[in-house]
């Protein structure tokens, strides 16, 4: 497939010369992506609607090769998230889990320690399959593979439905989720586009334009899997793990099957494993200071406060009862309810 460089291109809807960022995208996906709705974006000019929820150009771009091409295992665990929900603690808590018996969390040369949890669990959508006409070779990757992803559980590829892999999922209480967006997107967004207000992302949020989003349609797709088939699927919240992280991170081994013995928990095994992946830790390593991943974000910029209940110092009132709304109108019946302070 034929690749082109594009700065502008004509807008299908709307009129005017549509930016597209991303310097690969092949003809077939780009007339594609004219053909989609699409809303201003939070860090980028626009987002479209691919396959019931919003995302970048280059997303699309990467999101059609990885479901065309990645062929899971059954040994393959996937770390699925709502973007901003504890995505990189997760990866850091089922990496150490993970290859606990090849490298010891006591180790001083641990891995976590020279390389940002994306590095070690790559995304498909951001790294992976980034280079579409460059299909990478994944077969002979040490098992168990481990994986993250954004993209909502109807657009996951066959195979990973087909097969007997692992999916942990997190997800995080909406109002904290949207702060820690709204910081992120302002930080990461190119310079050439203005800063993004607080209450112009807000009715976007709510709307549900956000990446990857809506929000609950994400949450719902993973919490009904969950209920479905809980062998398959592992459904967390952030608020929990900041509750008793010991407790979920025992879960977490046993989902993966391979539980803590009595033996590793009288050794401290569990609980260096999450100091080694505690914020404060992550925060503190010069790995996380400097360096980048994916396309090229700035792992200083995963770290803010990690807190629960930040919202509070940035909604209004009437904001906080408008996503009330928002999600009592979404969820409510699902079952999911969120911690939304401290």
């Amino acid at each position: 497939m034929a690749l082109t460089k594009f700065t502008k291109i004509q807008s299908g809807g709307g009129g005017g010369e549509e930016v597209i960022e991303d310097d690969k995208i092949s003809q077939q996906t780009t007339e594609l992506i004219l053909s989609l709705p699409r809303e201003k974006g939070w860090r980028t000019p626009y987002v479209y609607l691919f396959q019931g929820f919003w995302c970048q150009p280059h997303e699309i771009q990467a999101i059609i090769t990885f479901q065309k091409h990645f062929q899971a295992k059954d040994s393959d665990v996937l770390v699925a998230t709502v973007p901003k929900s504890g995505t990189t603690w997760l990866k850091a808590l089922t990496f150490a889990t993970v290859s606990r018996h090849n490298f010891s969390s006591f180790n001083k040369n641990h891995p976590l320690l020279n390389f940002n949890p994306h590095d070690l669990v790559p995304f498909f959508e951001y790294t992976v399959y980034d280079k579409h006409d460059k299909v990478p070779d994944l077969s002979n990757m040490h098992e168990p593979r481990l994986f993250g992803t954004h993209v909502p559980f109807a657009s996951l590829s066959k195979s990973i439905k087909d097969s007997n892999c692992k999916v942990i999922y997190i997800c995080r209480n909406p109002f904290d989720t949207f702060i820690s967006s709204w910081f992120f997107a302002n930080k990461i967004k190119p310079g050439s586009l203005p800063t993004l207000a607080l209450d112009e992302a807000f009715e976007m949020y709510c709307k549900g334009v956000v990446g990857f989003g809506p929000f609950w349609t994400h949450m719902l797709g993973y919490w009904k899997e969950s209920i479905e088939k809980p062998n398959k699927v592992l459904f967390l919240m952030y608020e929990d793990l900041k509750g008793d992280i010991n407790f979920h991170l025992k879960r977490v081994a046993e989902f993966l099957g391979c539980p803590f013995t009595l033996e590793e928990e009288n050794r401290g095994v569990i609980e260096n494993i999450i100091k080694l992946c505690s914020f404060q830790k992550m925060k503190e390593l010069e790995v996380n200071k400097s360096g980048t991943f994916g396309r090229n974000f700035e792992n200083k910029f995963l770290f803010r406060k990690g807190e629960i209940g930040d919202w509070v110092n940035y909604l209004s009132p009437s904001m906080a009862q408008k996503l009330t709304k928002v999600m009592e109108d979404k969820l409510g019946g699902s079952g999911l309810t969120f911690r939304m302070n401290s």
